[in-house]
């Protein structure tokens, strides 16, 4: 009878440790969110918002850290021209046995008819790596005539009427400069003058740290 009693009393105080235990758990079940409060520095400053910042002024300056300008470099403008002739000759679609034409690069703006001085100095460049890589360059800015004054011999000249009158270029080798946020990007491109065709074509970025360090001028000259 003892231990019958015993037994019940074991089974009542479990019982009863249950009911406890199942009122903690309900209570915390529907206990509500506790909303934590904004954490504030000495000065009164939201924390939060100073880590955010801290946040973005770090992304901002990883993506200038991006567009870096090394102090020293020795890549120039005729680097760049080099590799943009290389890509020419990789997809030219013709024979070596043509007489190209290479003109100004202008602006892609809406009057394609403003260069600089890169577009000019784009130009001259390509005329000498076209001849390296055994290509035919005619030069249609040569006169029939020397010129001679007190000033010197000259030969060349812009004025249409001492060019040659008749076409001596079968192809024409020019491009287009968009002004990007790190540089200049440069679209080349040699066209078949009779049908319009793009026999080859490159793309590059040109930095501006390599246009500041050959001093070039990027002021816009109109070719009107």
């Amino acid at each position: 009878m003892a231990i019958l009693t015993k037994h019940a009393a074991c089974v009542s105080f479990s019982l009863m440790v249950s009911l406890l235990t199942g009122c903690s758990t309900f209570d915390n079940s529907t206990q509500q969110p506790v909303t934590e409060k904004p954490q504030t520095t000495a000065g009164g400053y939201d924390l939060n918002q100073l880590i955010r910042q801290a946040q973005l002024s770090e992304q901002q300056e990883y993506q200038d850290a991006t567009q870096f300008t090394p102090l020293n470099h020795h890549k120039t403008l005729v680097h760049y021209v080099e590799q943009m002739a290389l890509d020419l000759v990789d997809t030219m679609q013709s024979e070596q046995d043509i007489a190209i034409a290479v003109t100004s690069f202008v602006d892609l703006d809406a009057s394609l008819n403003n260069s600089s001085q890169l577009g000019n100095q784009l130009s001259e460049s390509f005329i000498y790596q076209l001849q390296q890589f055994g290509y035919g360059v005619v030069d249609f800015k040569t006169t029939d005539q020397i010129l001679v004054n007190e000033r010197g011999d000259f030969v060349f000249s812009r004025d249409i009427e001492n060019l040659a009158n008749k076409r001596i270029a079968s192809h024409v080798l020019s491009g287009t400069l968009i002004y990007r946020s790190s540089g200049v990007e440069v679209n080349t491109r040699v066209i078949d003058v009779q049908s319009k065709r793009v026999i080859a074509s490159s793309q590059k970025l040109l930095p501006y740290y390599v246009l500041n360090n050959d001093d070039i001028n990027l002021k816009r000259v109109s070719l009107n």
